[in-house]
């Protein structure tokens, strides 16, 4: 019995890598992309406008912000541009709002909040932020340097 499974796993190992070896590499390559496709349409690149209040002096403002290539009012769209394009992966926007009926530390991070909009890897942006728990200073946080940093 226990060989039956041996050479069962065995065989189908070998099956499963025989298949991916066969696959041309630009289809493999094209099943798992780094960034989401662009929508249709998005030639004009991403910008977004970063609207910050009560975030302390120096801090509140809006703010522009193109990237490829980086540009704009941001005080600094390069580092900002390269935190979106390292957070940015299929499924996965940088912009996504906290896990519903997540566990989130009863933390207060202060009243500032921010408004992101515009468009990001050819899709439409619309994010709020602000730092009420545990879970939104988190979220706030992997957004540095396109929102201010507030950390202590």
């Amino acid at each position: 019995m226990l060989r039956r499974i041996a050479i069962t796993a065995v065989t189908s190992a070998a099956a499963s890598f025989a298949a991916l070896s066969a696959a041309p590499p630009v289809a493999y390559a094209a099943s798992f992309p780094l960034m989401p496709p662009p929508a249709l349409g998005a030639d004009d690149g991403d910008h977004l406008t970063v609207t910050v209040s009560e975030a302390g002096e120096g801090k509140d403002g809006t703010f522009e912000l193109d990237c490829h290539p980086a540009g704009g009012s941001h005080p600094d769209a390069r580092a900002a541009c390269e935190q979106l394009d390292r957070n940015t992966s299929w499924g996965k926007s940088p912009f996504a709002p906290a896990r519903e009926g997540g566990m989130c530390t009863m933390q207060y991070g202060g009243p500032a909040t921010a408004h992101v909009t515009g468009t990001w890897a050819g899709r439409p942006v619309d994010a709020t932020y602000q730092r009420g728990d545990g879970c939104e200073i988190a979220r706030w946080d992997a957004l540095v340097p396109v929102l201010p940093d507030l950390g202590a």
